[in-house]
């Protein structure tokens, strides 16, 4: 849950740098953007492959019961651990990107704008707090870890279509 939190709370390091104009430069710099979505869809890629090549897991009990014996970390630790996947998650920032320059304009109150990004973040932590807890019962959980590898490729199909997408765009 705490992970989840982490996860929300990054929400505002793209609405920090979409409300102090980041965004605007990065989509009206045309080499920029493209340095971005070119290094965004190599990342994707990256995620695609090792997606892609999951395959069954060994021993499904034994590694629920290995990873419940190893949640032992942090509190602070497990905030940094969602706060860093969302920030640096390419999707959230193109997302924002496209959020801030097309949707939202200039004339926009920054009242308005800052209300947007603390309500995106709220609605994000709620979501994966719910998903978290959905994910956790253990029917859940043991049929992920029977059969999560089809979603996990599943995944990687549609990251690579993302990346594709970001490069022919």
């Amino acid at each position: 849950m705490i992970t989840s939190l982490g996860i929300g709370a990054a929400i505002l390091l793209h609405v920090a740098y979409s409300l102090v104009g980041l965004s605007v430069i990065i989509k009206t710099t045309p080499w920029l953007y493209a340095t971005f979505s070119y290094a965004a869809a190599a990342y994707l890629l990256y995620l695609a492959y090792g997606a892609l090549k999951s395959g069954p897991a060994k021993d499904t009990e034994k590694k629920l019961e290995t990873a419940k014996s190893q949640n032992n970390i942090s509190l602070s630790k497990a905030f940094g651990i969602g706060f860093l996947t969302n920030g640096l998650n390419p999707k959230a920032t193109l997302f924002f990107l496209s959020l801030f320059t097309a949707i939202i304009n200039a004339d926009t109150p920054f009242s308005i704008k800052l209300g947007y990004g603390v309500y995106l973040a709220l609605a994000t932590a709620i979501w994966f707090c719910f998903l978290s807890y959905l994910l956790s019962t253990s029917k859940v959980a043991k049929l992920i870890g029977e059969k999560g590898y089809w979603l996990d490729r599943t995944m990687g199909v549609l990251l690579v279509g993302l990346a594709i997408k970001l490069v022919v765009m």
